[in-house]
């Protein structure tokens, strides 16, 4: 078998693989709360929401699969296996059913909220080691904080 070898001292791809892995598996759980709260959301708001939460799913859809392959690019085996993302993510685990909008709103400003956190330590991991994997990540929670700050508007006042 082929195997990709980086061109990163090992301690490096040691530091930016933990940090690609988690992003991925935020980046996936994400994705699937984000579709579950579309599906299930309801009320006054739920057609502006409803169309919302697709935008979340494509940003955390898109760039799972960047992140995916900049740890492949490294040699890095990505990992998004539903039982790795399950015993790894950073997201609590929602409600079950109907969702209220305002309810739905909080749901994904809460699951935004976590994973942003986790990805600006990532951040402050790459940063000093690899400035290409610090662009990515970079890239990513700048989206995340755009949703983030849309969400939370929804709900103000």
């Amino acid at each position: 078998m082929y195997a990709i070898k980086s061109t990163l001292p090992d301690a490096t791809l040691k530091t930016v693989g933990e940090a690609l892995q988690g992003a991925l598996v935020d980046l996936i759980d994400l994705s699937l709360v984000a579709k579950q709260t579309h599906w299930n959301i309801v009320g006054a708001r739920f057609r502006s929401v409803h169309l919302q939460l697709d935008e979340v799913v494509e940003t955390a859809r898109s760039h799972s699969d960047t992140v995916a392959e900049r740890a492949a690019a490294l040699g890095l085996s990505p990992d998004g296996r539903a039982a790795t993302v399950a015993a790894r993510t950073g997201i609590s685990p929602i409600a079950e059913g109907w969702q209220k909008d305002d309810e739905a709103i909080r749901t994904m400003v809460d699951a935004l909220g976590a994973v942003i956190v986790r990805m600006r330590e990532r951040l402050d991991e790459v940063g000093p080691v690899d400035t290409v994997t610090e662009d990515v990540l970079i890239q990513l929670t700048k989206e995340l904080e755009k949703h983030h700050w849309m969400f939370q508007a929804e709900n103000a006042g």
